[in-house]
């Protein structure tokens, strides 16, 4: 029996596209995993289809990428599928497990994909080394502007306000302005 397992890693992804193709390619069940990173190793779709994989059957994914992004990773669970006696394919790539030539491509793609994954993260990390260089705040944007904090710190110290009270004036909580003002004095 074929099983299949799809993945997106974010809520703006949508599952259909891989359904359909999972289904077409005659999966008779479909577990799903939104919201989850490749990266991750608990995921409760992938958890479930592993449990339900038997003898002779095959898990099947849309792509590699779907089923893990790391090399060590997607061997660990092709070879613990091999184990029980269970194959493995994926539809974009072509590979099957179940023989020999499967089993290179599958190595040869995980590779890649682990390559690929390597790539977007030392992108990802000159880009915000670049934008720190240029002085750009990364995350989350700033609750209080520095106006706001200069306000506050002057009201503190002048016994005219409380941290609480300020806090409350400004529509933060009290750790929030707290936090600010110390990072401020730190500056």
């Amino acid at each position: 029996m074929k099983i299949g397992y799809a993945r997106v890693s974010s809520g703006e992804q949508n599952l259909d596209l891989q359904r359909d193709a999972l289904t077409a390619a005659g999966c008779g069940m479909v577990f799903e995993d939104e919201g989850v990173s490749g990266t991750a190793r608990r995921r409760p779709g992938l958890d479930r289809a592993l449990a339900g994989v038997k003898p002779g059957d095959t898990l099947v994914t849309w792509r590699l990428d779907r089923l893990g992004r790391s090399l060590p990773h997607l061997i660990e669970l092709v070879a613990g599928l091999q184990d029980r006696g269970c194959g493995f394919a994926s539809l974009n790539e072509a590979i099957d497990t179940t023989s020999a030539g499967g089993k290179l491509v599958f190595h040869i793609m995980g590779a890649l994909a682990e390559f690929e994954r390597a790539l977007i993260v030392e992108r990802t990390r000159a880009g915000m080394a670049s934008a720190r260089v240029r002085g750009r705040h990364l995350g989350r944007p700033r609750a209080l502007t520095d106006a706001q904090l200069a306000k506050a710190a002057g009201e503190i110290a002048a016994d005219r306000e409380t941290v609480a009270s300020m806090a409350a004036l400004l529509g933060v909580n009290r750790s929030t302005l707290w936090r600010a003002l110390r990072g401020r004095a730190l500056e």
